[in-house]
């Protein structure tokens, strides 16, 4: 082999040993990592709501000719504080919820400590109910928008004649409770946030069920 021919294979053997080179060299790239997802809630059995989501289902099928719709109900969970997320909309199909503030009347808490003492029918009472109501027709009233209420029990069945219904209040809010640690009071009335009555009447809609009740006080 003649000396230019020498040079040419050297030198092509050398780029050849560069390139493997290289390539074995070659920095592995790392796949990007996968965006944390939104945890699930936990079970609704685990729910600190759970009991009285079951008395909300018994209640449904108490009154099963009065419910077409089932799909969801609305818990009022007065074992909880006013400062505390205690009205839930549950998805029975879906099995999640969505939670938010509500007053409880005047007459159920006379020295407005933030917590439901007791329950009244009685008319003038100012107290809430406990029981079974069924969600109605939407209308603007004193409070603005606000959402019918049918009570369905003995111990609620005077809602109607004592006009409890669902509205917004300005009482029923975040500042309020930063300000005072509890939420205001209503006169029976189911008052929630002002500015999530339009999601939370969307949510309910006309025929479906409200169940209030607070275990611990031993109504049924």
């Amino acid at each position: 082999m003649d000396r230019r021919n020498f040079t040419k294979f050297a030198l092509s053997g050398f780029a050849l040993s560069f390139l493997a080179d290289s390539v074995g060299r070659a920095t592995p790239v790392t796949p990007p990592l996968p965006r944390p997802q939104p945890r699930p809630a936990g079970p609704l059995a685990n729910q600190p709501y759970a009991e009285l989501l079951a008395r909300a289902k018994a209640a449904l099928d108490q009154h099963q000719h009065m419910f077409e719709l089932r799909d969801r109900v609305a818990l009022a969970d007065f074992n909880a504080p006013s400062r505390e997320l205690r009205f839930h909309i549950v998805d029975l199909v879906g099995g999640h919820a969505s939670s938010y503030l509500v007053s409880h009347g005047r007459g159920s808490d006379p020295e407005h400590s933030g917590w439901l003492q007791s329950f009244s029918n009685e008319p003038n009472s100012l107290a809430s109910s406990a029981g079974a109501y069924k969600t109605g027709m939407i209308y603007e009233g004193q409070h603005g928008r606000a959402m019918r209420l049918t009570g369905l029990d003995p111990q609620n069945n005077n809602a109607e004649m004592r006009a409890i219904v669902i509205h917004g209040a300005d009482y029923v809010s975040e500042n309020h409770i930063a300000s005072w640690g509890k939420i205001g009071r209503s006169e029976g009335c189911f008052a929630v946030a002002r500015h999530m009555l339009p999601q939370l009447l969307g949510l309910l809609g006309q025929g479906r069920l409200l169940y209030a009740n607070k275990l611990t006080s031993g109504a049924a």
